[in-house]
């Protein structure tokens, strides 16, 4: 079935292009929702009464593209993660650490549209990684991922010996029921006064 396209629509198309998909995918989803209309004379007399307007729109995103893509590599986007002494992250970046990491600095891509070299990254160091903008258009963001200081498993034992020590011995309240070693001590101590038999 022949439809023209509303508004943009992830793999299929942008505002007033013209494709063919499956009639039920039409029927069942596109057309209830209003993401298109059914291509015929009137709908295409429509769509080039609409043209300069349509094109004013995808003006617009090619200028927002351009913008975005001198915002990416503009700078470096730090990541500090963990990481052991060769280097070797307690994890790894992937798209989506990296689009919060640009949410963080008020720069908002959809984590779709970044391209992470081998999926992910698990190692600490500089990368180049692929941000699909508009169009055919590509920034290249520079990403350094740094170690975070960690403390070592010794310290991180010895912290939590500490913590232990510390922790002051929970009292149980009157509405509270006794453990089993309580009511244990407690019916071993009235056999001994001769209170049970």
């Amino acid at each position: 079935m022949k439809v023209i396209l509303n508004q943009d629509i992830p793999n299929l198309g942008e505002i007033g292009d013209i494709k063919e998909v499956a009639a039920g995918y039409a029927r069942n989803y596109l057309l209830p929702k209003k993401l298109v209309m059914v291509y015929n004379e009137k709908s295409a007399a429509m769509l080039q009464k609409r043209q300069a307007e349509i094109l004013a729109i995808k003006e617009q995103k090619r200028l927002a593209s351009r913008s975005l893509k001198e915002k990416l590599e503009a700078d470096t986007l730090v990541i500090s993660m963990p990481a052991g002494s060769n280097g070797k992250l307690y994890g790894a970046v992937t798209n989506h650490t990296i689009a919060d990491e640009l949410l963080k600095k008020g720069i908002e891509v959809d984590r779709k549209k970044i391209e992470v070299p081998g999926r992910s990254i698990k190692s600490v160091g500089n990368y180049k990684v692929a941000v699909k903008l508009y169009e055919k258009d590509e920034a290249a963001l520079r990403v350094s991922i740094e170690a975070q200081a960690v403390a070592s498993a010794e310290e991180k034992k010895a912290g939590e010996g500490e913590a232990k020590k510390r922790r002051p011995r929970r009292q149980r309240t009157e509405t509270e029921p006794a453990t089993a070693e309580e009511q244990a001590a407690a019916f071993e101590a009235a056999v001994n006064r001769g209170q049970l038999s």
